[in-house]
């Protein structure tokens, strides 16, 4: 894949338009499946914020706006819930570890990795969520809601190759693919557990296999996997 600030904008897979299917109450990743999860977190019911350890009440009691406080404390509920239900365990009991950029993991039982990895990610109300078993996951989710410099931001995040792409573009259709390719970046380096800071001409090392997942015109998205999935399973979250 080369760098990471070079990263290719258009030869990802993609995932049908109406791919979103209702979530299974027992889910399983038998056979290399990689689940990804939406959620519409202002209809998340708030009870799950009392799935919540104390440390993460307090890092949730740190956020400055009320509702971010909120929304950080429903997507984090609704983590530990998925997990629960995958690992088959109480949602309460699920202890976490941070990788060195802050990389979310389930701690490790009694020496031994988790077989299950996860990550996600939430823009104002819409949150995502990717579960593997066949190694690390990264997943991005990009509202837009602001007006913006695309080409600028992508020349100092993304790389000036992108930049370029997106300079090229008519404006009406550089807001959404800035937007794509952002999600693309950061699913990447999530999946990688590197920082921002570390994108901009650090070696991946190793290709990975990246998903634009569709979401609408003004939302950019994507899942990116250690290995390529026998299958991806979109998941909608219903209470």
């Amino acid at each position: 894949m080369g760098t990471l600030a070079e990263m290719p904008p258009a030869d990802d897979e993609r995932m049908p338009d109406d791919g979103w299917a209702p979530g299974p109450l027992h889910p399983a990743l038998a056979g290399g499946a990689l689940d990804v999860w939406r959620a519409d977190l202002a209809e998340v019911t708030p009870n799950l914020g009392g799935l919540l350890c104390e440390s993460e009440l307090t890092r949730a009691e740190r956020i400055a706006s009320a509702r971010e406080a909120e929304l950080w404390r429903r997507s984090r509920g609704l983590l530990r819930e998925l997990l629960g239900r995958y690992l088959r365990c109480e949602p309460r009991s699920l202890r976490f570890v941070s990788g060195k950029h802050g990389k979310p993991a389930l701690a490790p039982d009694a020496g031994e990795p988790p077989a299950l990895s996860f990550n996600v990610s939430h823009s104002g109300e819409l949150a995502l969520y990717a579960f593997s078993e066949a190694g690390a996951v990264g997943v991005d989710v990009e509202v837009g809601r602001h007006t913006i410099d695309e080409v600028a931001i992508a020349a100092r995040a993304i790389g000036a190759a992108e930049a370029e792409r997106l300079r090229a573009l008519d404006p009406a259709l550089r807001r959404p693919e800035f937007l794509r390719a952002w999600a693309r970046h950061e699913a990447t380096l999530k999946c990688l557990g590197v920082g921002i800071g570390a994108a901009r001409g650090a070696s991946a090392g190793r290709s990975l296999w990246v998903a634009q997942l569709e979401l609408g015109e003004d939302t950019g998205a994507a899942v990116a996997a250690e290995r390529a999935p026998r299958e991806l399973r979109c998941w909608e979250w219903r209470q």
